[in-house]
């Protein structure tokens, strides 16, 4: 798989991946009062120490230290908050108009300036090096953790170990947690300092740890890749040398918001049709502001909203930040954000706002019903990727409608 520091499931947008501490202290199996639930967990608790034990000898097989293994596996507890978030990020969607309300709100461009001023001189030795905006770094931080503000408090190795041990995706997040160990040998931090999101991203920029020892990089010349503690250098440098090492070209946009003509071709529209800007422009296809469209190579019409929301000309850096996080919602809200950043406005189009994103059972409904019908969208797992995409396309073809592949509510009806 690609190397992707997000385990978030987006689908046109969706929550941060933060968790809050847990303040309750566990109460244990015989304490006056305990549930089911509390039983469950020491259980739980019980079984994990059991799974430590035998990770153990596989950690140490690898080269992990005893005495990492001791300081960062001793005393660790089943995080059932871990596991319940995991079993329902699905659940937590929103439309992309919704979720860009928010990523890119004014307040978030008012503390990105902020943010842009008080770190001006490394974000430019950082662009410098590294080739990559600086306010695309900045944009990604201001996403990942409000400028630093929100980093995350779980213990990561402890979020890790506990989605290891439940087993939905059991050799993942063990291959995370060998790496968090990794970084702990490496001497770059300690376990205790070692925090983040419920999903085990770290820091400024929510590196996983395999992106960590992939890309994370000492800018600040003190012998540590500290993403953790309150000076962002480090972790703002990791993320501009993970774009980098994935192909960012600067001066590239990452899209244009654009205005399609009468009569548009819906079917041209998503990721898989790319053509020269030439060709956009011959079809009659302009800016948001009524001007010639700028090239930048081969670029593709998206329509995260559909036929009613705004239209982007999108361009290979996109995909770039795509490597950050697959959702088209994150993508668009980074370099939205960025350029709102270098002064831009907002998003001249409207959005649909009457339509409301699907749940996730009605998202698994809708692919059954494609699947059904004819319509195979291979595989059914509630995202909404481009296979299921081109399958809603291919229904509203054989329907009449208009073919822009966007799941709403009307055409999950017109299956039933």
């Amino acid at each position: 798989m690609r190397i992707i520091h997000h385990l978030i499931v987006w689908c046109f947008g969706a929550g941060a991946a933060f968790a809050a501490p847990i303040d309750q202290p566990t109460r244990f199996l015989g304490q006056a009062g305990a549930s089911m639930t509390d039983i469950t967990t020491v259980a739980d608790t019980q079984g994990l120490q059991r799974w430590i034990a035998d990770f153990r000898r596989r950690a140490a097989a690898t080269g992990i230290s005893g005495t990492v293994l001791d300081q960062a596996l001793t005393g660790l507890s089943y995080d059932a908050d871990v596991v319940r978030r995991d079993r329902n990020q699905s659940e937590f969607t929103k439309t992309i108009w919704d979720y860009l309300d928010s990523a890119a709100s004014d307040a978030r461009v008012e503390n990105g300036k902020v943010a842009l001023n008080k770190h001006a001189g490394v974000l430019q030795k950082i662009e410098n090096r590294y080739g990559v905006e600086k306010e695309i770094v900045a944009a990604i931080w201001g996403l990942e953790s409000a400028y630093g503000t929100f980093r995350g408090s779980v213990p990561t190795i402890q979020s890790l170990a506990t989605l290891a041990y439940d087993g939905r995706r059991a050799a993942f997040f063990e291959g995370e947690l060998l790496a968090a160990l990794k970084i702990l040998q490496s001497g770059d931090t300690v376990a205790a300092k070692m925090q983040g999101s419920w999903a085990g991203a770290m820091g400024h920029t929510q590196f996983m740890p395999t992106s960590y020892l992939a890309y994370a990089v000492d800018f600040d010349g003190d012998g540590k890749r500290n993403i953790w503690g309150d000076d962002p250098t480090d972790a703002l440098a990791s993320a501009a040398a993970y774009l980098a090492g994935f192909g960012w070209r600067k001066g590239m946009p990452w899209g244009l918001e654009i205005t399609l003509p009468d009569g548009f071709d819906y079917d041209l529209s998503g990721e898989r049709v790319k053509k020269p800007v030439a060709e956009w422009q011959a079809m009659g296809i302009r800016t948001a502001q009524g001007k010639d469209l700028s090239d930048h190579g081969a670029a593709s019409v998206l329509l995260p909203g559909g036929a009613r929301g705004a239209a982007f000309l999108i361009f290979a850096n996109f995909q770039v930040i795509e490597r950050y996080n697959t959702a088209d919602a994150y993508v668009i809200a980074v370099g939205h954000l960025a350029d709102r950043l270098r002064g831009a406005a907002p998003f001249k189009a409207a959005w649909p706002r009457d339509l409301r994103a699907l749940s996730f059972d009605e998202r698994i409904e809708m692919q059954e019903r494609l699947t059904k019908s004819g319509f195979d969208t291979l595989g059914v797992d509630g995202k909404i990727g481009p296979n299921t995409i081109a399958a809603v396309k291919a229904f509203q073809r054989a329907k009449g409608l208009v073919s822009d592949g966007y799941p709403s509510l009307d055409i999950l009806g017109r299956l039933r």
